[in-house]
């Protein structure tokens, strides 16, 4: 829903309306979460979404961030004007503009009409309201380019609720490595195929990997006393990243992780330019156990890459090769990594990102058993898109994403890989990654235009005719959560998930399905939202764990059955089944 509406549409302005005038600025602050008159507003990601919501409700059809419409422009109104008075205002405008409220008498004789009251809003409904305005107007005030057309509801259709429930048993009871929510950082499940059996994984970003056996789990892996520059703060993703085992793990006991250090540790293989500030460093390790049995780790590692990353966020994600490579296929043994764009927005350096000669927000692929890279610790496939043609990185496969999360391919077509990319402030997408592909960021957030010199916290309509990047095959908005957790097309037991891509949502635990059989680039996939059956009742992890950050996470076992699992309990569980709900889906 665009913030620009026909002249003469039914006025449904909030006590925002009023709030804004023409008095000049006092000053700007860049901090993140308070406005000039000294207020606090929440930023936290959930409360900016309700807030959202809010406002594409009562102001969006009357409102903009760069121009005045029915209603004033509330670019910098949280700077200007104090939070205590905006609540009051917006809870009965009229009894201030007749007690002859200066600021509201003004704005009366501008617009010339009252506004409803809104007594009704609880005090957590004005917080949130009011944290959503200070960070777009305050990314308004602050943007290079005043760009008309925001949307801040890019996908106004609601998804719609499948009448298919998975049905959820709880099998782990990951430990606490923490004393404080989230209880256990697990950020990654894999199981590993043996001779003598399965065997899985899960690992935990304030440095353990552990192994899970049955209803039990043992560390296998200590990053944290293994590597003395080794760190998990400040968060964000920082810590024991990533891991995966060779598809020749039985014999080669080779296995590969991704962490965090210090900046300027070691030089990396990818350094920033020296004129920007390094906040961390990721690296990829190679680890090789003496004994591919043994339930602990014990053996050499090397170093085989290291990156600087601009900010704390958006580092190392995924990595791990593609499970349905067989040994005579050109993919088997390639390692893929998605490496984020380091928030290279956040810090005004968007020209790191997106560019096929910067390795920053691309999916990479090495072969890390060669030699043939510039530090020679690893090898570059020769069939990788920009190999011997100057163009770019030999290392990267694919680009433009923002932060390439998860990596997932279809076990009846290994082509088709699966890269759920999340979105700043916007769109949450999964896209079908073929080599040598731009993905569209920092230019595109889903079918998206997105302006890195404007309002950044809002897209924009595609220019007409515009075929210059990928879409992705699965989208959505951020009315229907905040951060996309990617997913694994199902061919396990269960008929009825057959052929389908479930995913989620990671702050709120939504649970998605979407049918991507025949789904091509550039084409969207409908996608539905789940609900869930545990202990004998239906339920959501929203509802779960009473409102509170979910960080759901998806894993796959090597027969193919899903499990999920939650940071915020560090409780994992398997799909046992899927029913069909009793009447026709909503």
């Amino acid at each position: 829903m665009s913030f620009f509406i026909p002249k003469g549409h039914v006025l449904m302005l909030l006590g925002l309306s009023f709030a804004f005038f023409s008095c000049k600025s006092n000053g700007e602050k860049d901090i993140a979460n308070t406005g000039d008159q000294g207020s606090i507003y929440r930023q936290d990601e959930l409360s900016v979404q309700e807030g959202m919501q809010l406002f594409n409700t009562h102001c969006a059809s009357c409102h903009d961030f760069n121009a005045n419409n029915i209603g004033p422009s509330l670019a910098g109104v949280t700077g200007e004007v104090d939070k205590a008075w905006l609540i009051d205002f917006i809870k009965n405008p009229k009894h201030k503009i007749e007690a002859g409220d200066v600021r509201g008498v003004r704005l009366y004789e501008t617009y010339g009409t009252y506004m409803p009251g809104f007594e009704y809003f609880s005090q957590d409904d004005f917080e949130a309201l009011l944290g959503f305005v200070h960070k777009y107007s305050e990314a308004e005030k602050k943007s290079k380019r005043k760009r008309s057309g925001a949307i801040t509801d890019p996908i106004p259709e609601k998804i719609t609720q499948s009448n298919l429930l998975l049905v959820l048993e709880e099998v782990l009871q990951v430990p606490a490595s923490a004393d404080h929510h989230p209880k256990a950082r697990i950020n990654k499940f894999f199981a590993l195929p043996t001779p003598e059996g399965e065997r899985q994984f899960i690992a935990d970003l304030n440095g353990t990997l552990f192994e899970a056996k049955e209803s039990t789990v043992s560390s296998y892996l200590d990053m944290a006393g293994e590597l003395p520059n080794f760190i998990n703060v400040p968060g964000f993703g920082t810590g024991l990243g990533s891991f995966d085992f060779h598809p020749n793990f039985d014999e080669n006991g080779l296995l590969f992780t991704t962490h965090t250090e210090p900046a300027h540790t070691r030089k990396a293989d990818f350094p920033l330019p020296d004129s920007l500030k390094v906040a961390l460093q990721w690296v990829l390790t190679e680890w090789k156990a003496e004994d591919p049995l043994s339930s602990k780790f014990k053996g050499t590692k090397r170093e085989l890459l290291r990156v600087d990353m601009i900010g704390s966020a958006h580092g190392f994600q995924e990595v791990s090769f593609n499970p349905m490579a067989k040994k005579e296929d050109a993919d088997y043994g390639h390692l893929y990594l998605g490496v984020g764009d380091g928030g290279a927005i956040y810090a005004d350096q968007p020209q790191l990102v997106g560019q096929k000669d910067q390795i920053w927000g691309s999916v990479i692929r090495i072969d890390p058993l060669g030699s043939n890279s510039d530090n020679g610790q690893y090898g570059i496939p020769s069939d990788n898109p920009f190999v011997g043609n100057g163009e770019g990185i030999p290392e990267i496969w694919a680009y433009g994403f923002r932060n390439p999360h998860r990596i997932s391919w279809d076990g009846k077509d290994p082509r088709r890989m699966y890269v759920s990319n999340i979105g700043r402030h916007s769109i949450e997408e999964v896209n079908l990654v073929e080599k040598g592909r731009h993905y569209g960021w920092p230019n595109r957030e889903g079918t998206f235009l997105f302006d890195s010199s404007a309002n950044t916290e809002v897209v924009y309509p595609l220019p007409k005719d515009d075929a210059a990047y990928d879409c992705p095959i699965i989208q959505y908005d951020h009315d229907e959560g905040n951060a996309v957790s990617g997913g694994f097309v199902y061919h396990g037991t269960l008929e009825k998930l057959e052929g389908k891509y479930l995913f989620g949502d990671i702050p709120r635990g939504t649970l998605f399905i979407a049918d991507v059989d025949n789904v091509t680039n550039g084409h969207q996939a409908t996608i539905q939202k789940m609900e869930f059956l545990f202990n004998g009742e239906t339920t959501t992890f929203d509802a779960l764990l009473g409102g509170a950050r979910v960080d759901l996470r998806w894993g796959m076992d090597s027969t193919g059955e899903l499990y999920l699992f939650t940071k915020y309990d560090g409780k994992v569980y398997k799909v046992v089944n899927c029913i069909a709900k009793e009447g026709p889906s909503s």
